[in-house]
């Protein structure tokens, strides 16, 4: 008997879990463009001594990498997420094959294989 589906009972904490883990990430973008030296309205353009102006191009650029990595991360939950109402969730995007749960527990939102995620590595 093929399994094509993961039974709802699994689904429904795996996707209360990862619209949590979504949640923080918004909290934590929200908190991290805080900390953007570019959006502080006190910053005075153009008079800032050198080693002032460096350090906040690097706390720009810094931020800037914090909110690419969160919005890759939670790009990748909200895909687990629509994959788990459209009844794909557990199985391999690119050979259809049921993802190890193994994997899923430590990766939930994986919509690809270990063997398919190398090969598109490549």
């Amino acid at each position: 008997m093929k399994i094509n589906k993961f039974p709802k009972n699994l689904l429904s904490p795996i996707s209360s879990f990862l619209t949590a883990q979504l949640d923080k990430l918004k909290l934590r973008k929200k908190k991290i463009s805080l900390e953007d030296p570019f959006k502080d309205k006190s910053r005075v353009m153009g008079n800032s001594s050198l080693d002032t102006e460096a350090e906040e191009q690097y706390g720009h650029a810094r931020v800037s990498a914090i909110k690419d990595e969160l919005n890759k991360k939670a790009s990748q939950i909200e895909k687990a997420l629509k994959r788990i109402k459209s009844g794909k969730y557990g199985f391999c995007e690119d050979c259809g094959k049921m993802i190890d749960t193994d994997r899923l527990s430590i990766f939930p939102e994986a919509t690809m294989c270990v063997s398919c995620e190398k090969k598109r590595e490549k």
